[in-house]
């Protein structure tokens, strides 16, 4: 397994990392403990030095078999990382609190890394700031509870650079595929978070799995003609660890199937190793994706509350969907769960209000009526 430097901490970390949102279940719900930690231990035992997970993956499951996992002299050879469940912090002490029930789910004194997960603007200024996230890194650090201070992101690169610059944070995790190169933080926020000293972490590298499906026929034409026989998550996968400010990406494993593969695909997953005609066909590629978008609404919501009801962002993020993906099967059952809340296109009254604050200047009441034709 390709090893990469994390940043200037002074360790390497595999490329590829255990992402354990995505672990093997069971038909009644529930992880599938006995497979899930044969999968991680078969990871580790292969080279992985890097495992992630969170307070709410799997129900809150997630932490407590990673633990089990990492018994029996596992956690001596990886790199832990957990998130602090932002959304739940409602005073300062409960960041103290929840990480201590955090460490006892994951029977460890410890982690290496500890992320302020999911910060956007709003969780930012609203918790962070207000109830002095700052503070309690400093204190989890100096208690030896966390070695290294971290987030994780979803949202515009401005606000990005904004945490980066806030707090002198140890890692960055951040959404990043080929199709996301100018969304959320960005190649470019990437870029100025290295330029900061602050390594970068990738989730999402495939996109919810997206990226490693059946593609539309256009861009699987683009793929085979650069390199035939390359899996569609190989491409992603290559793309990603081409960048030398990636320091290991995320992948959640749900079959060893999946794992062995992601292993192979690591096996050399050294910076650089693109060539200029694979560069052009993950372009082109990209731009045939886009081509299939429906609206480029962002999801700013400045449209919401809609005053019937109706799930405008929604609507339209799986109406993209289903374009861009060619799944129209899957955007149809998603938008039947929305007729079913009584929230679809069908509720729209034209009254407009959508369409004066919207900042793009949709016209949106024409759109949903295409979407509600086409997702029916």
């Amino acid at each position: 397994m390709y090893q990469r430097p994390f940043g200037k901490l002074g360790f390497d970390v595999s490329g590829f990392g255990v992402g354990a949102m995505r672990l093997p279940t069971l038909p009644e719900g529930g992880i599938d403990r006995p497979e899930a930690i044969k999968m991680i231990r078969y990871a580790i035992d292969h080279g992985v030095t890097y495992v992630d997970t969170a307070y709410p993956y799997h129900g809150g499951e997630s932490e407590t078999v990673v633990g089990l996992a990492l018994q029996d002299g596992y956690r001596e050879r990886v790199k832990l990382a957990t998130k602090s469940p932002t959304w739940l912090i409602e005073k300062p002490e409960d960041y103290d609190r929840l990480l201590d029930e955090q460490l006892e789910k994951l029977g460890v004194d410890y982690v290496d890394f500890y992320l302020l997960h999911a910060l956007d603007k709003e969780k930012f200024e609203n918790v962070v700031l207000k109830y002095d996230a700052f503070a309690f890194l400093d204190r989890a650090k100096a208690a030896g509870k966390i070695k290294h201070a971290a987030f994780s992101f979803h949202d515009d690169m401005d606000t990005f650079k904004r945490i980066i610059d806030a707090y002198p944070f140890e890692m960055a995790q951040i959404q990043m595929n080929y199709l996301d190169e100018f969304n959320q933080a960005r190649v470019e926020g990437m870029k100025y978070a290295a330029s900061k000293g602050v390594p970068i972490v990738i989730m999402e590298p495939l996109r919810g799995g997206r990226l490693a499906g059946s593609l539309p026929t256009e861009v699987t034409e683009l793929f085979e003609q650069a390199a035939p026989g390359r899996s569609a998550a190989e491409w992603a996968f290559r793309w990603m660890y081409d960048f030398p400010e990636v320091t290991t990406i995320l992948s959640g494993v749900s079959t060893m199937e999946q794992l062995q593969d992601n292993l192979r695909i690591f096996e050399n997953a050294a910076p650089g190793t693109m060539t200029a005609a694979e560069k052009d066909a993950v372009t082109k590629a990209r731009l045939a994706f886009e081509k299939r978008i429906k609206v480029g609404c962002t999801g700013c919501e400045y449209c919401m509350p809609c005053p019937q009801g109706v799930a405008i962002p929604r609507i339209f993020a799986r109406w993209n969907d289903a374009s861009t993906f060619d799944d129209w099967k899957k955007g149809k059952a998603e938008y039947a769960n929305i007729v079913e809340k009584n929230e679809d296109a069908s509720h729209c009254v034209q009254c407009g209000a959508c369409e004066s604050v919207c900042p793009q200047d949709f016209s949106i009441i024409d759109l949903l009526q295409a979407a509600d034709a086409e997702l029916r």
